[in-house]
């Protein structure tokens, strides 16, 4: 499902917007930076879905941009047969961020969605917008025109909160195989969660503010869902979405963190407070990610905030989009990849069967795996309240200290970068954020090792078929 917030920037003690989320999939997570690419002006990309996903489609080639943007990522392998690596956004070299958040459709929509749908998925839209948009309101248009040529492969629904400093947007595509998407602008004062994506009442025209292609309002008249002679508004979540307005988990985020911005301005901890509240926050989530949303002197510069897991146990640790490389504990390992179970880190099977070899390298598999071991402290603090708390508490401190010292790490990098020195640049951001990274997985095995013992000698390891967690408003 996926969960993600905006925060505008005039309600901020830095001056900044942020858009921060999680990613809801039970397979494997792993942190990717990709270069910026070139591409041959015939080349094309693979999209859609195929007739193994849970709602069938074909999956079809379409015109590959001439060239691609820089950009750091959270990959995964597998929802409801989506082909993977499949993504839900991330952060490009021009400051476009993009969250994707499961927006279902309305279920006559999603019965006359075609058994041979074509076109982008929402990974392929996360992933191209990424690649492609300068600004949030050319992302909206990306989108627009992919789905207008292309068609759009659903599994029910979905959404996508698309930001840059200065705006976002909340799009969401629908169900059905009639090319159905509205965006709704959020601006410097504008709090928004997502979960799911959620746009109400629009104008029967678009505006500056709402935008939707030109048969939206007609194709709602000619299904009998909306009358234009009538006195009812046109609301897109009654006429094409669930019909059950804002979840309550959207209602209460909100609330708390309006109730904030008018006891203060919201800081950066009340942000990342807004997806690791264990009332949101527990095992489905997969990740977490908090994107300051800012024009840097350098697109080396800009960075987003990340945990490997869940951050209601994990912390949030800077990542730089000017560092060369992931740390190997950071990278895809087998540990929830889908189809890893059946294959080897050895090719002997492979010329009968090359599905047999594993997707993994062997280099990265021999490290630790981060996601493995933050989600044992996990369901190790879910067990007991005292080592929730502290584990809270200890990530809370290391992310105040991470804060802290960012603004000299970011200060060190653009001077090397004015300096004309982007290797020695990339090579300090690369190294600083290790270390932090590599900090936290230290202690996430201390903090494990010390709450295993202690819940290991009380007797107090939950052996039974129903796993422990915080009670959460989805």
């Amino acid at each position: 499902m996926s969960y993600g917030i905006y925060i505008g920037r005039n309600l901020t003690a830095d001056g900044h917007a942020w858009l921060a989320g999680y990613g809801d999939e039970p397979s494997s997570h792993w942190l990717e930076i990709v270069d910026r690419a070139e591409h041959a002006a015939d080349a094309t990309i693979t999209v859609g879905v195929g007739p193994e996903s849970d709602m069938p489609g074909h999956r079809t080639q379409i015109p590959q941009a001439p060239r691609t943007a820089r950009h750091m990522r959270v990959s995964y392998s597998y929802y409801l047969g989506v082909p993977a690596p499949i993504t839900n956004g991330g952060l490009n070299e021009h400051g476009v961020a993009v969250r994707d958040i499961w927006s279902t459709s309305r279920d006559e929509l999603i019965a006359m969605t075609p058994s041979d749908q074509t076109g982008p998925n929402y990974s392929d839209l996360a992933r191209i917008v990424v690649e492609r948009a300068r600004t949030a309101r050319e992302g909206v248009d990306i989108m627009a025109a992919l789905i207008a040529e292309h068609g759009y492969s659903c599994y029910g629904g979905n959404s996508h909160i698309i930001a840059d400093p200065e705006e976002a947007w909340v799009v969401i595509q629908f169900s059905g195989g009639k090319g159905l998407w509205v965006a709704e602008r959020l601006g410097a004062d504008d709090i928004r969660a997502s979960r799911p994506g959620y746009v109400g009442v629009v104008p029967t025209r678009p505006t500056s503010s709402f935008l939707y292609p030109d048969h939206f309002i007609s194709t709602a008249v000619e299904l009998g869902w909306y009358d234009p002679a009538g006195d009812a508004p046109f609301d897109v979540n009654a006429i094409y979405g669930d019909g059950k307005g804002p979840w309550e988990g959207m209602v209460w985020v909100e609330a708390e963190m309006r109730k904030r911005a008018e006891a203060g301005p919201l800081t950066f901890a009340d942000v990342c407070w807004a997806i690791q509240t264990e009332v949101l926050t527990g095992d489905t989530a997969g990740y977490g990610q908090v994107v300051p949303l800012v024009h840097p002197s350098h697109p080396e510069l800009r960075m987003m905030w990340h945990a490997p897991v869940g951050p209601v146990t994990a912390p949030l640790v800077p990542v730089f989009l000017g560092q060369t490389e992931v740390p190997d504990e950071f990278a895809q390992h087998r540990y929830l990849t889908t189809g890893e179970a059946h294959r080897f880190l050895d090719c002997r099977k492979a010329d009968k069967d090359p599905d047999t070899v594993s997707h993994v390298s062997q280099g990265v598999e021999v490290s630790d795996s981060a996601v493995y071991q933050f989600k044992r402290l996990m369901h190790l603090a879910f067990q007991d309240e005292g080592l929730l708390k502290e584990t809270w508490d200890h990530w809370r401190l290391l992310e105040r200290r991470l804060s802290g010292e960012l603004p000299s790490v970011l200060r060190s990098a653009e001077i090397l970068l004015e300096a004309g020195e982007s290797k020695l640049a990339g090579r300090l951001l690369t190294r600083e954020s290790a270390n932090w990274l590599g900090e936290a997985l230290r202690d996430c095995h201390a903090l494990t090792a010390s709450g295993l013992a202690r819940l290991r000698l009380r007797g107090g390891l939950n052996r039974s078929a129903r796993p422990l967690s915080p009670q959460q408003l989805w």
